[in-house]
């Protein structure tokens, strides 16, 4: 038997930490929140997107009766980034949520399918993406997608 030890390195950082340009795009993913139409869960996400071109895209999750076909933020931020801007790559992306009581105290993650679109951008546009995830307590930050999703599903995966 062998073991593959995996290691990530995440980083807790106050909003005061982050560089004007991380703490705008966290700003906009948390505005985001409002945009989103969670009528089921009450949990409302959004999330901020810079492009490589110093824009922003913003992204917020979209619920319907039926579950299945609704949306997470991430989705939704890195697909209108794609239909409107497809020349582009991605640099960061910031993640917020809020509940009923208000913005959740601990960062909340991408969901599997949302790690494996991030994936896909970075393979894509050949560069990792910046991931914030914010929560009152404290963003955490992450160089790479890969750093959520470590033993990931790729074109290489199916040689």
């Amino acid at each position: 038997m062998k073991n593959i030890d995996l290691k990530i390195t995440v980083e807790h950082l106050s909003m005061d930490e982050l560089n004007e340009e991380e703490r705008h795009l966290v700003e906009t993913a948390i505005a985001a929140t409002n945009n989103s139409y969670a009528k089921y869960s009450h949990f409302h996400v959004g999330a901020a997107l810079l492009m490589s071109d110093g824009s922003v895209i913003i992204g917020a999750n979209q619920e319907n009766a039926v579950f299945p076909v609704g949306l997470c933020a991430e989705r939704t931020a890195i697909f209108a980034a794609q239909a409107q801007h497809p020349e582009l790559s991605m640099k960061m992306l910031a993640i917020a949520a809020r509940n009923k009581e208000g913005l959740v105290r601990m960062p909340v993650s991408p969901c599997g399918s949302c790690r494996q679109v991030i994936l896909e951008m970075e393979e894509r546009y050949q560069q990792p993406i910046r991931i914030l995830l914010y929560g009152t307590e404290g963003v955490y930050a992450v160089r790479s997608v890969r750093d959520l999703l470590p033993l990931c599903f790729m074109d290489e995966s199916m040689r």
